[in-house]
């Protein structure tokens, strides 16, 4: 068993063996409860899967090109 210490603001810092087994990332809602004379830390819910390939992250002012865009037709001959 691993123990914290709690900041001044009452935050601790989840020991990285218990977050991975718990599966417990950045946007994981988690729920303590007391039981007797402890409290019980739960994972309430997690976020959507982690995209790998980054696809679509990015936002862009411009406006859409056409799927059936030709570049060619874009040259001046």
């Amino acid at each position: 068993m691993e123990s914290t210490s709690v900041t001044s603001k009452g935050q601790v810092t989840i020991p990285k063996g218990v977050r991975q087994q718990l599966g417990i990332r950045q946007g994981t809602r988690v729920r303590f409860e007391l039981v007797g004379d402890h409290a019980e830390l739960r994972v309430e819910s997690s976020p959507s899967e982690v995209t790998t390939s980054g696809f679509g992250m990015l936002k862009s002012r411009r406006s859409a090109v056409p799927a059936d865009l030709d570049p060619a037709t874009l040259l001046k001959p």
